[in-house]
């Protein structure tokens, strides 16, 4: 029975030692872990406001995106060194050497777990540092059109014409076609008109580029232009060309009332704007020429008295009388 006790006394004496310690080096670890905390949390608000400094440094410069490029890389680079400072201020028997190798073991595994996320971000990287569109510009990717609102690591923010907001990884986006409608400030817009064939088209083309050069917005150099395209089907195509500020809603308003000026300009000239037509001509199948493919002729024959058409009077001649069998005419059906 004493041996029972004291073996209980010696677990409880172990127990309390071992608690014991565990609060010792809680003690003594809470400072180191309140100055790791405070360095990484200065390091922290250092890279953010080395950021946000860089940011508007470079806010209406052209060289805007290498400044954000800078300030991201300069922003995680002095988190990622106010992180190794700490660690190595709360536990003191890690060296740094070791926690870059542990990280470049990790590496391997992390590259294959965020392998996309990775991807988007090497991409926004070069795509700031390329610059194939700017924040401001108005680009079409895919079904998607409108302005760059922003230019993050991972996505690029574009925001529609009718309002949306779309983020598209950065992958995709330096891995495809990408068309800037601004990146040259000046854009051609184009209008297919149809006249008549009674009319002049050199004339028409003269008052196509008068009624041009009287819209607001259009460039005078380069010059707007009207030229032969097409003998259509129903009417001659005259192609009007002309240049005007590349962004959207200046084309858009352009390109309306230019094309209001060129309908009103020829209109007031009496120059025919037709609709499309179809003419359809039918095989002559009048008694005289019918079966007689010498005659019979898509319209009248030319020269002589057109056939005389199929009457309901020579239909009833054609048909059987008192039981006698019709003979067919030679060449007839």
């Amino acid at each position: 029975m004493a041996q029972g006790l004291e073996q209980v006394d010696g677990d409880i004496s172990t127990t309390l030692a071992s608690i014991d310690g565990i609060v010792d080096w809680t003690l003594a670890f809470l400072p180191k872990f309140a100055v790791g905390a405070v360095i990484f949390l200065l390091f922290w608000m250092i890279g953010w406001g080395m950021r946000a400094g860089v940011r508007r440094a470079t806010l209406n410069r052209p060289a805007r995106n290498v400044g954000l490029v800078l300030a991201r890389l300069s922003q995680w680079g002095l988190r990622f060194l106010g992180l190794l400072i700490a660690v190595t201020v709360m536990f003191p028997s890690v060296k740094p050497v070791d926690v870059l190798g542990l990280l470049g073991v990790g590496s391997v595994a992390i590259g294959f777990a965020f392998k996309d996320i990775l991807q988007n971000f090497l991409a926004g990287i070069l795509i700031l540092l390329r610059q194939p569109f700017r924040i401001g510009d108005q680009i079409v990717f895919k079904s998607f059109e409108g302005t760059v609102e922003d230019i993050e690591t991972r996505t690029t923010v574009i925001k529609t014409y009718d309002g949306r907001r779309v983020f598209v990884p950065n992958g995709e986006i330096f891995t495809n076609a990408v068309t800037v409608n601004t990146a040259y400030g000046l854009r051609r817009s184009e209008h297919d008109i149809g006249i008549g064939y009674g009319d002049d088209a050199l004339r028409a083309s003269v008052l196509i580029v008068e009624a041009l050069c009287s819209v607001d917005g259009v460039l005078a150099d380069p010059a707007p232009e009207a030229l032969v395209m097409e003998l259509a089907g129903s009417s001659v195509t005259v192609r009007a060309r002309w240049w005007t500020d590349a962004h959207q809603h200046e084309v858009l308003r352009v390109r309306h009332q230019a094309i209001a000026s060129i309908k009103q300009k020829l209109g007031d000239a009496g120059i025919d704007l037709p609709f499309p037509t179809r003419v359809v001509l039918f095989h002559d199948q009048t008694e005289e020429t019918d079966g007689d493919r010498t005659r019979q002729r898509e319209g009248w024959p030319p020269g002589g008295e057109p056939p005389r058409p199929r009457t309901i009077a020579g239909a009833l001649k054609s048909q059987p009388r008192n039981g006698e069998d019709h003979q067919a005419r030679p060449g007839g059906p």
